[in-house]
C-alpha cells in the first residue's frame, strides 16, 4: 500500500500526460508540487546548491521532452521524478567537468605554477616535491599551443571537441597536439614511471 494518496498519484499521472502533450502550464504546477522534493535529493548527492539548482532545471527540461517515457507500471510518478532528478545529479558527479570543478581547490597552487613563469614564484617552486616540480618543468617546456590544450583538457575538464570549438582549431589538430605532447610529457617524465 502506498504511503502517497491515490489522488495525488492520479495528479501527478494527468500533469505528466498532459506535459507529454506539450501543456507548460502542467509542467509549472509539477514543479511546484515537487521541485522542493528533487532539490533536497539532488543537494544530498552534489552537495552543492548552485550546481544543484542546475540540475533541477535540467531534470524539468528533461521531463518535459520525455514525459512520454513514464510507464506507471514501473512506479508512482514521485518515484520516476526522483530516478530521473538522481540519475542527472550522479551524471553531473561523474562528468568531468563536475569532477574538474570540484577538486580546482586542490590543485589550483599547481595550476598558478603551471601558468606562471617558474622564476617569477620562487616561493612557490619551493614548496613542490620533486616530482611535482619535474611535472612543472615537463609541462612549462610545451610549446604554448600544447600546454593550452592540456591546461584545459586535464586543469579545466575540456573534452577535445570542447577544444576544437574553444580554440577554433581542426578536431584532428587538436588530437595531434594533445597525443604529441603527452608523448613528450612521457618521455621527459618516463624516470619518474620504471
Amino acid at each position: 500500500m502506498s504511503i502517497i494518496p491515490e489522488d495525488h498519484i492520479n495528479r501527478d499521472i494527468s500533469l505528466i500526460e498532459k506535459i507529454s502533450k506539450q501543456d507548460a502550464s502542467a509542467l509549472s504546477e509539477l514543479y511546484d508540487r515537487h521541485s522542493t522534493l528533487l532539490y533536497s535529493v539532488i543537494v544530498r548527492i552534489l552537495k552543492e546548491k548552485t550546481e544543484a539548482e542546475d540540475i533541477l532545471q535540467d531534470v524539468f527540461v528533461n521531463i518535459w521532452q520525455r514525459a512520454e517515457m513514464y510507464d506507471e507500471r514501473l512506479g508512482n510518478p514521485i518515484a520516476w521524478l526522483c530516478r530521473v532528478a538522481r540519475n542527472k545529479a550522479v551524471d553531473r558527479v561523474r562528468s568531468k567537468n563536475y569532477r574538474s570543478r570540484a577538486q580546482e581547490s586542490d590543485i589550483e597552487d599547481f595550476h598558478e605554477l603551471f601558468s606562471a613563469d617558474i622564476n617569477d614564484i620562487p616561493d612557490r617552486r619551493a614548496m613542490l616535491s620533486s616530482q611535482q616540480e619535474d611535472i612543472f618543468i615537463a609541462l612549462t617546456s610545451l610549446p604554448v599551443e600544447q600546454k593550452e590544450l592540456v591546461e584545459f583538457a586535464y586543469f579545466r575538464g575540456y573534452t577535445q571537441s570542447e577544444l576544437a570549438e574553444y580554440f577554433k582549431i581542426p578536431l584532428g589538430t587538436v588530437k595531434t597536439r594533445i597525443r604529441t605532447a603527452m608523448s613528450a610529457l612521457r618521455q621527459k617524465l618516463r624516470h619518474h614511471f620504471v
